[in-house]
């Protein structure tokens, strides 16, 4: 294709205007963000080849599994027409007036892909802006600018690219180095898709992570129906709270003979309070016969079940992780139309330091504080969960790590903040790198951003003399943030 690479730019005030033309030769290019010769030889020399372990997505494993292509460009990248899709983007479609029926619903894909790259065309700061042409580059070749004018030829080179067998799914993985990926599974799922894929010799490993956050949520519609799922796939009749537990059990064991290591929980509303086994009891009765929860009911419940499960990953030497923070579903037309994770989300604020605490502290207090990973969406928080989690450091390497930047963070300035948090209340060197956290198969240029983050970060400190330029020191430190401290949560 047409690139506009070497162009030279006229000035408003004619002739070329060079500092124009730097910017333009520099967009994405080899050493984008590497902004020191320590940042490009960390990057180049140490990050850049280094595989990806995946250890949060939410790719389906029946797709990986069957390894099909995908039939476009709009498929693979915006929607499959079922609401599973990339919801950054349609945040940015609906801020341009675009019609829901060129984001979700059901026009045409070539009219979807036009609406997108106007979008575009004022994205300009945007993550989505700079992720969206590095995934051009990298998984296509293509560096033009995204726009009404180039849409067209682009729409048509990916299509045509995204017919060729390099460009099954799985083939898209293998692109980009992925070493481990792990989708993110309901406990009654059966892992059918996990157990065939096993059994293939493919170049990474597909692993589930559990995520039991139907489990967590008593007052949701469907608590009741999905608890005598539970209990077909368990084995376990469930009456008592006690019996729930056991059910539970029963499936981090099944999961773990599958090969999981890591758990996943969507604690949004993060609270604690204690309870008798009677009180759980009743709870979970009412719960059952769908009688309404109170606060301190849906608390107390959540609380149990959550230390009950940290006992079980601890046992086994998982990592868990806890998602917090997000606040869900505020536009209540768009999820009754759309359901969840379709761009109706957004950032919560409320206090999140002494209940992370009391429940770190309950679970330390018994032996039962598993390896965790705390992510919070609202980055104002970076500091309180650091400062609680360091308290119960101990017994192994890195214990308590605060999770990477995540959804709405996932920014050069979000990453950067993150990183240096981490740095200043922790050990760096013990990060576990970037997740996806996505439903795309084109996101993993995502671990390249972080990756030149870290880079361009590292080498600014030593250009300030704030650390030393030790070139063996800095590139083995980039490397086990890049990739091996990740994969060690699988070795245990």
């Amino acid at each position: 294709m047409a690139t506009n690479h070497g162009a030279v730019t006229e000035s408003i005030y004619g002739g070329s205007h060079e500092d124009t033309k730097e910017c333009i030769v520099n967009y994405l290019d080899n050493d984008f963000l590497l902004t020191t010769d320590t940042a490009k030889t960390l990057y180049h020399d140490h990050a850049e080849h280094m595989p990806v372990v995946d250890y949060h997505c939410h790719l389906h494993p029946e797709e990986i599994y069957e390894d099909t292509n995908f039939p476009d460009i709009v498929s693979a990248w915006l929607t499959d027409g079922n609401n599973y899709g990339d919801h950054y983007k349609w945040r940015l479609e609906r801020a341009n007036g675009v019609p829901e029926q060129l984001i979700t619903g059901d026009a045409d894909p070539w009219s979807k892909f036009l609406a997108y790259a106007q979008t575009m065309e004022k994205a300009i700061g945007s993550p989505v802006f700079l992720w969206t042409h590095l995934e051009l580059r990298r998984y296509f070749g293509i560096d033009e600018t995204l726009n009404s004018h180039t849409a067209r030829e682009i729409y048509d080179e990916c299509n045509r690219q995204l017919q060729e067998p390099e460009f099954s799914r799985r083939a898209l993985l293998r692109r980009m180095h992925v070493d481990t990926i792990c989708t993110t599974d309901d406990p009654v799922d059966d892992l059918h898709f996990h157990e065939l894929f096993a059994n293939e010799d493919d170049s990474f490993q597909m692993l589930p992570a559990m995520r039991p956050d139907k489990a967590l949520n008593p007052d949701a519609e469907g608590f009741s129906s999905w608890i005598e799922q539970l209990e077909g796939v368990s084995g376990i009749t469930i009456h008592k709270f006690s019996d729930l537990m056991d059910a539970m059990e029963n499936r981090v064991e099944f999961f773990h003979a599958h090969g999981s290591r890591l758990s996943d929980h969507a604690a949004d509303l993060l609270t604690f309070a204690k309870a008798t086994p009677n009180e759980l009891d009743h709870i979970l009765s009412k719960a059952r016969l769908h009688d309404e929860l109170d606060s301190t009911e849906i608390s107390q419940y959540r609380t149990a079940l959550l230390l009950g499960l940290m006992r079980c990953y601890a046992q086994r030497g998982w990592t868990m992780q806890l998602h917090i923070q997000a606040l869900r579903n505020v536009n209540t037309t768009l999820f009754d139309e759309h359901g969840a994770d379709t761009g109706g989300d957004a950032l919560n604020d409320l206090p999140i330091a002494q209940p992370l605490a009391q429940l770190l502290d309950a679970a330390q207090t018994t032996g039962d504080l598993p390896r965790m990973l705390v992510y919070s969406l609202n980055p104002n928080d970076y500091m309180s969960i650091a400062t609680v989690i360091g308290s119960f450091q101990g017994g192994m390497r890195q214990r308590m790590s605060l999770g990477n930047a995540w959804w709405f963070n996932d920014t050069r300035r979000g990453i950067r903040t993150q990183l240096e948090v981490q740095a200043e209340t922790s050990l760096l060197g013990n990060a576990v790198g970037m997740t996806t956290d996505s439903r795309s198969f084109l996101s993993f240029t995502r671990h390249e951003f972080f990756r030149r983050i870290l880079c361009e970060l590292l080498g600014e400190w030593a250009q300030r003399g704030e650390i030393p330029a030790d070139e063996d020191a800095l590139g083995t430190l980039v490397e086990n943030v890049s990739y091996n401290n990740a994969k060690a949560l699988f070795e245990h």
